[in-house]
């Protein structure tokens, strides 16, 4: 726990932000909602699961003065059940509000709606048909995976995008599950995958696909290839040495790195989604104009 005498996070880069979010997924998100900003695509965004903040922090530079961000996770507060309490208690046992906000307002000067409860409280507590782009990474239990699929596919709007974590983890088969469950299901439209995520639509996913196809072509950092998955033409990309785009700046850039005193502790390797599943936290009254990282530097 962090108590009110224990000094916050001061991130100097992003990277200095706890949490597993890899380049060729900052790569991806930052394509899909940079193409939202170009299109003038209505909406708003929405994050399950936030942990420390990293792709939050991240999602956060492209919201618009019209958009709101909401954000949802446990933090401090008890699980409702016992099999995903027992994940908090394994996994997340330091996390903290204060340290999310912490994160987050070094990058940003205002946070988003935080709602810090079960994810499935969402349905509720969020419009349908209001958000263009939604990161699923809460719970790793398949009932609450499939509760937050269906409870984003109301959220979304019809042409907004979906993104599910820990989908291929071996540590994490209830994810697995709900997310290919989901195709015929809850008639999900996948456009494609990376080593750790998914990333699919109720709309048609063919115009993603094909712009995707295009961008990539133009790329060596990536390597990608397309197979059909229930009808549909999926992206598989592999990105190992993908690079990262341009990144939040953090009001702490400027700081010396604190010398280490001691080696710091790493969460557990199992604990890569998040067991939570965020109540309003203050709402951003203004809001700077949407900060686009631009285009990755050249490999060529």
């Amino acid at each position: 726990m962090t108590s009110s005498t224990t000094e916050l996070p001061r991130p100097r880069t992003l990277s200095d932000v706890k949490g597993w979010f890899r380049a060729v997924d900052q790569q991806l998100f930052d394509w899909f909602l940079s193409r939202q900003l170009d299109s003038q695509q209505t909406g708003n965004l929405l994050e399950l699961g936030a942990y420390m903040g990293k792709s939050a922090i991240f999602m956060g530079s492209y919201l618009r003065d019209e958009d709101t961000f909401t954000v949802c996770d446990l933090f401090d507060s008890p699980a409702e059940d016992t099999a995903n309490s027992k994940e908090m208690n394994k996994s997340y046992s330091t996390l903290t509000r204060r340290a999310f906000e912490a994160n987050y307002l070094a990058f940003h000067e205002e946070l988003p709606e935080i709602i810090q409860a079960p994810s499935q409280v969402v349905a509720d507590r969020v419009e349908d048909k209001s958000c263009r782009f939604a990161h699923i990474d809460a719970s790793h239990l398949y009932e609450h995976v499939n509760a937050d699929i269906a409870a984003v596919r109301d959220i979304l709007l019809p042409d907004g995008v979906v993104v599910l974590d820990d989908f291929r983890a071996e540590h994490c088969p209830g994810v697995a599950a709900a997310t290919w469950g989901a195709i015929p299901t809850f008639d999900l439209r996948p456009i494609c995958i990376t080593g750790t995520k998914f990333y699919g639509t109720w709309g048609d996913p063919e115009p993603l696909r094909d712009a995707l196809l295009e961008w990539l072509a133009g790329r060596d950092d990536m390597w990608h290839e397309v197979q059909q998955v229930a009808g549909y033409g999926l992206i598989r990309i592999t990105g190992q040495k993908a690079t990262e785009p341009k990144q939040p700046v953090s009001k702490y850039a400027g700081e010396e790195p604190k010398p280490a005193t001691e080696a710091p502790k790493s969460a557990p390797a199992a604990a890569r989604g998040r067991a939570s599943r965020t109540t309003p936290g203050s709402r951003r009254a203004a809001r700077a104009p949407a900060r686009r990282p631009a285009d990755p530097p050249s490999t060529t």
